[in-house]
């Protein structure tokens, strides 16, 4: 890792402070009932609960309602919001929905941070013709993180934010420069860089009401393009919840090869680091470096949309199960 510089996730010209946006004016619906309809089927076919939905659904529609509040087929009504769908434009226009499918996370805040940004594109690596920049691939697996975690009820904090990028599926991203921290310019400085980020982690820490709060860092490393190297976790030293967390996410990852590359094994490991970001920030964080951005065998991790997806996945399996572990105290 060529620089240690921390980014964190929010929303710049969407104004979307938390990530977990509500729903907006783009998802409200009307429909026509079909012929014998009445409201509890009428919901049930947009997949909303009458138990959820039928009071707010009658309120919205009181003016075009029949006898006993029946459904008029020549009339168009108004839909309630689905409560179990989150929209959030900084995922981009294929991913801006997200459907709540479980609340196995609920109580649950995540601060996110990808590595550099902003006029810091971080560590570069060369594919064919194709450079490779580290903040571009550690900002869509951090988005893709983030909408899984959604997905699980938890509440995301996203501290760096590009509106233009969303997740991708493309191999190569394309290089901006245009992230801004919480709508703020990204510094040209390193250390205000960190700063800024950490700054605005602890401004939300303050202001969230939550016993359980951590912060996760992505990076991707550099080294010689020679060396393969495994997911490497770091935490505060002292920081006993920052251990258990980069542990419990470690032990994941050593599950997941012993079972989709039982032969290769894995020797990524957890140690202490003296890095500003884990110092600083209020919320016990886990920085994690993701491979080597200069490796042949390690940017396949990168640069298939599925292996991003997957390593998303285990972030966010290795989150549920520390969440679980601190309820159970």
């Amino acid at each position: 890792m060529k620089k240690t510089t921390v980014i964190y996730i929010l929303v710049t010209l969407l104004v979307l402070p938390n990530l977990v946006i509500s729903q907006t004016k783009e998802t409200i619906l009307k429909d026509k009932p079909r012929n014998g309809e009445g409201v509890y089927s009428f919901l049930k076919r947009h997949n909303l609960s009458y138990s959820e939905c039928g009071k707010e659904f009658l309120e919205l529609n009181k003016d075009k309602l029949g006898k006993n509040n029946s459904l008029l087929i020549h009339h168009e009504y108004i839909l309630p919001a689905n409560k179990n769908i989150n929209i959030s434009p900084l995922f981009g226009d294929k991913y801006r929905k997200t459907e709540i499918t479980s609340h196995e996370l609920k109580g649950a805040i995540i601060y996110l941070v990808n590595g550099h940004g902003g006029p810091d594109p971080g560590a570069s690596g060369k594919y064919g013709t194709h450079t490779m920049y580290e903040d571009e691939y550690a900002y869509d697996i951090v988005l893709r993180l983030g909408k899984n975690l959604i997905s699980k009820g938890a509440t995301v904090h996203m501290i760096i934010e590009d509106a233009n990028d969303g997740i991708r599926d493309n191999n190569f991203l394309t290089y901006d420069n245009d992230e801004t921290c919480n709508g703020k310019t990204i510094p040209l400085d390193q250390l205000e860089r960190l700063k800024q980020r950490t700054n605005e982690i602890n401004r939300l820490y303050k202001k969230d009401k939550s016993l359980y709060k951590r912060c996760i860092i992505i990076h991707l490393d550099s080294r010689s393009k020679r060396k393969q190297i495994d997911v490497f976790f770091y935490h505060a030293k002292g920081s006993k919840k920052g251990k258990e967390m980069a542990n419990t996410i470690r032990q994941t990852f050593d599950n997941k090869y012993k079972k989709h590359q039982p032969r290769r094994g894995f020797s990524g490991t957890v140690s202490s680091r003296d890095l500003y970001i884990l110092r600083k920030t209020n919320p016990a964080a886990v920085f994690i470096e993701l491979g080597n951005i200069q490796n042949y065998r390690d940017q396949q991790r990168f640069i298939d949309e599925n292996n991003r997806q997957a390593l998303a996945n285990w972030l966010t399996e290795g989150v549920i199960k520390d969440f679980n572990s601190h309820k159970r105290k």
